[in-house]
């Protein structure tokens, strides 16, 4: 299991993701989720997965590696899309490819091909933008009524992004929002984990703001866990017993 989320506000983009993965109670790795490609001041571009690492790792290798168009012979990566919306539609292809080459053995073995991506960032001269591209190689943009998307166990970071999050959230404030999100999922699934990936892009920047891995033991993510728990505990308390009661007489 995995939890990644993506965060577009006006001032940019912010993107997190845990690393760990379970194979059973006894086979837990840490293995990097968030993969970014840039060319500082021209492009950035950042893909988070979720899903079966073998297929996700695939469709990464293929997209570093290239595929090509049948019509014009040219290589076609990440790298060298005109558009981010055209990038997006090359890792659905790459979803595809894979399927095509590995589908049938994982079906055989009665394993399903689950992968999902989030796919956002900025190319020099246009908007910035967020996708989230399913299993079958198809997509979603992020609009500014719900600014964030989210893959992998993302149900317990939900309420959160819910409540607090608009487009118009200060950068580093919806960075905030988005670890308290991923502190919510941590405490309520052993499935997701530390070490966390942490990416934020300023808007027409075209270069990584912060590129950070928040590990174990951290001093502002532990105060940030801790102060999280404490405000919802001292909310609780300070929001008034429920003024209900039974109307019925108690037998005598």
């Amino acid at each position: 299991m995995t939890y990644c989320c993506g965060i577009l506000v006006r001032d940019g983009l912010v993107m997190i993701a845990d690393t760990r993965t379970n194979a059973g109670l006894d086979n837990v790795s840490t293995f990097r989720k968030l993969h970014i490609f840039s060319k500082p001041g021209e492009r950035i571009m950042a893909i988070a997965s979720a899903g079966n690492l073998a297929i996700s790792q695939s469709v990464l290798s293929t997209l570093t590696e290239g595929l090509e168009d049948p019509t014009t012979g040219e290589v076609e990566t990440l790298m060298n899309a005109p558009t981010m919306f055209q990038a997006a539609q090359r890792i659905g292809r790459a979803i595809r490819a894979v399927h095509a080459t590995e589908g049938p053995a994982l079906k055989s073995e009665d394993v399903s091909f689950d992968v999902s991506f989030l796919f956002g960032g900025q190319i020099k001269g246009a908007r910035m933008r967020l996708f989230m591209v399913y299993t079958a190689g198809n997509f979603i943009e992020c609009t500014t009524d719900t600014p964030y998307l989210q893959i992998g166990e993302h149900k317990y970071g939900k309420p959160v992004l819910d409540r607090a999050m608009h487009y118009d959230v200060e950068l580093y404030e919806a960075l905030k929002t988005g670890l308290i999100s991923m502190d919510s999922t941590m405490r309520s699934n052993l499935g997701v984990g530390l070490p966390i990936d942490v990416l934020v892009v300023r808007s027409d920047a075209c270069d990584a703001d912060l590129n950070h891995r928040i590990e174990a033991g951290e001093p502002y993510f532990h105060d940030l866990r801790s102060r999280w728990s404490a405000a919802l505990r001292a909310a609780h308390q300070n929001i008034p017993r429920p003024p209900y009661k039974n109307d019925k007489e108690p037998k005598t």
